[in-house]
This record gives structure tokens, C-alpha cells and sequence, in this order.
């Protein structure tokens, strides 16, 4: 079945066409093309945006906004955010991050979306025309999201206060075992006094490790200080099995990159 492309010049006109029966958002098309050629018979037209702030990146002193037509690719060799370059290049070949947006990773399925981990890590807020939702609900109802999301936005983190570790089979880019982002403050003891740490491939989205950034308040990143957030790195996940790994295994090897995140 042939697919129509519609293209509008503003998101509030592609939010309205989305209203109709079997339209379909298109970013850059790494997921809802897939889909239409595997067979989805769901879609029967695809709607797009040529919005400019869609593919804009504005970096001041304390926050990044991102849109979400911005793909990795842009992302990885932008100068002022060469914290996330290694989440970025997490996202598949050159081929697919030249295509990959931001939007789209806050709706690919686990094994995929690693950027999107880095984002709950990082406590953004996603935006659309209705305003800002912090990414943790955004992602819980996202399933049902038919709102057009127009950007991301999250406070820069202090120097050297974000991490990311994607694990795979496959080198250079191969599909997720599992992903980990965190953001680390230290007081000055060298003690933590702020963790957030998500995780990827660990739920059916990216999850935060809640009781792992409790345990880790008030300790030092040694071996012995980040004992206790490994010990309780699994609790309240629900891993994947796909032909990569199996839930067991995930839940098995877990702990030993957390600790490794934790300790570079």
C-alpha cells in the first residue's frame, strides 16, 4: 500500500492532520518507515513538519534545548555538547544517525532508544505545543502521546557530572544488552550529594534506578562506597529478553557496568 506524505509549514498544522485515521508522525523515519515496510497496515499517511525550531539547538549558560528534529549526528559534533557525544554515537551507524532524531529515540522500543536514556538521566522536559512534561511521565504515557514533540530541554550538568556506558555484542553498533546514563554531584568531601541514574533495556523504556541513587547519597565513588548502590542497582527493573539477552542475563551483568559507570 503506497503511504501519502503530507508536509506542513508549522507543528500546529501537522498536529492537526495527525488527527486523522492511520497518520503517522515522521522524524526521521528510522521508525515508522520500518514499520510501514515490515507490514504495519496501520499507517496510511505520514505527516511532517518543516517548523525551523524543530531542528534548532540553543545552548546558554545553564540549559540546553534541543529540537527534536535535531538528529544524533548533529548532536555528536556539536561544540557545546561534547558531554553527549558518546550517547549519541551510541545510536546505531553513521547511516542512522544522520536520520535518528531526538524525538524519535523517546519513542524507540527497548533494545533501542540510548539517547533517550541519557535525556531521563538528565532530567529533561520534553516539549510539545501543550508545554513541557518532565521526560519520566512522558515516557510512562507514551504509548497513547499523540501530541507532536517539538524539543528537549534539561539543565547542564556540571563538568564531568554526566556518564553514559551503552554495553553490546557488536562493536561499534551493535544493539543494546543494556544502557546506563547517570548525573553524579559531589560535595566537597568527595562524597555524592545528588544521583540520578536511568537505565536502558532494563524495563520496557528507559527506567530510573531509584533505590541505586539512594543508596549512593552521602558515599564516595570507591569500591566500597558504591557497594550498596550496586547491590540494589536491580531492584524494581523488569529486563527484556530479545535475541540479544536474556532478562536473566541483563539482571546478571547489571551491576558489574554500573560499577564500572560509577567508578570511571
Amino acid at each position: 500500500m503506497a503511504l501519502a506524505l503530507h508536509t506542513f509549514a508549522t507543528v500546529k498544522e501537522a498536529n492537526a492532520a495527525l488527527k486523522s485515521r492511520g497518520s503517522r508522525y515522521l522524524g526521521g523515519g528510522t521508525l515508522v518507515v520500518r514499520a510501514a515496510n515490515e507490514g504495519d497496515v496501520s499507517v496510511s499517511s505520514l505527516i511532517r513538519s518543516t517548523e525551523p525550531s524543530l531542528s534548532s539547538i540553543a545552548v546558554t549558560d545553564s540549559k540546553v534545548r534541543i529540537g527534536a528534529s535535531v538528529t544524533m549526528a548533529a548532536i555528536a559534533r556539536h561544540p557545546d555538547l561534547s558531554f553527549l557525544t558518546k550517547a549519541a554515537s551510541a545510536v546505531g551507524g553513521p547511516a542512522v544517525r544522520n536520520m535518528a532524531t531526538v524525538g524519535g529515540n523517546l519513542f524507540a522500543p527497548a533494545p533501542y532508544g540510548d539517547f533517550a536514556v541519557a535525556l531521563l538521566a538528565l532530567d529533561a522536559t520534553v516539549g510539545t505545543d501543550d508545554g513541557e512534561t518532565p521526560i519520566e511521565t512522558f515516557l510512562a504515557g507514551r504509548d497513547t502521546n499523540r501530541a507532536i514533540v517539538t524539543s528537549v530541554a534539561f539543565a547542564l550538568p556540571k563538568a564531568d557530572g554526566f556518564r553514559f556506558l551503552k554495553v553490546s555484542r557488536v562493536k561499534p553498533k551493535g544493539v543494546s544488552v543494556l544502557s546506563i546514563a547517570a548525573v553524579l554531584e559531589l560535595a566537597g568531601d568527595g562524597a555524592v550529594s545528588s544521583a540520578r541514574i536511568a537505565l536502558g533495556c532494563m524495563a520496557d523504556r528507559p527506567m530510573r534506578a531509584k533505590a541505586a541513587e539512594k543508596a549512593l547519597i552521602g558515599k564516595s565513588l570507591t569500591k566500597d562506597g558504591i557497594a550498596p548502590a550496586l547491590a540494589a542497582g536491580n531492584e524494581g527493573t523488569s529486563p527484556i529478553t530479545d535475541p540479544i539477552a536474556s532478562a536473566w542475563y541483563r539482571n546478571e551483568v547489571l551491576p558489574v557496568h554500573l560499577g564500572r559507570l560509577l567508578l570511571t
